[in-house]
């Protein structure tokens, strides 16, 4: 079947990827490109809730290997909105986990048995959960996960 093909081969791409988790670390706004006379539509924008101007500055946090990560998300069952959330980085190469996901995901990664876990899905569900409280503790904070070839 030509989806299921496609599917397949969508996910064979992103496997072979190396898969890296972004934390948003700082924001700032950069008034150097935006003229005088902008600059108080830039603030009242940013006042009401745009982010006209704002640059996000991401650190990576942990990374691990394409087939790692599927090893990993199949621990969670795979009828879950955590796994539907978290196999969008095989379909579309990156994912972005805000506030409204992290209760979900984190009672999702926690119900994951250690004993059925390589090493690597430990740290990974370890990372995932730490990362996931940061962002409880910051709300304006985000996690994106994206996939860079090697």
């Amino acid at each position: 079947m030509v989806v299921a093909d496609t599917q397949t081969e969508t996910h064979s791409r992103h496997l072979k990827e190396r898969v890296r988790f972004y934390r948003l670390t700082r924001k700032f706004v950069d008034e150097k490109e935006v003229p005088k006379e902008a600059q108080q539509i830039m603030y009242y924008s940013l006042a009401i809730g745009h982010h006209l101007g704002i640059v996000d500055c991401l650190q990576s946090e942990m990374d691990c290997h394409g087939e790692e990560y599927l090893a990993w998300i199949e621990g969670l069952p795979k009828d879950s909105e955590a796994y539907r959330k978290m196999e969008g980085f095989l379909k579309f190469g990156e994912i972005t986990i805000f506030p409204e996901h992290i209760h979900m995901l984190a009672l999702a990664f926690q119900k994951i048995s250690p004993t059925t876990q390589s090493e690597t899905s430990q740290r990974l569900t370890a990372g995932l959960i730490e990362i996931l409280n940061a962002i409880h503790r910051e709300p304006t904070m985000y996690l994106m996960i994206r996939g860079t070839v090697q």
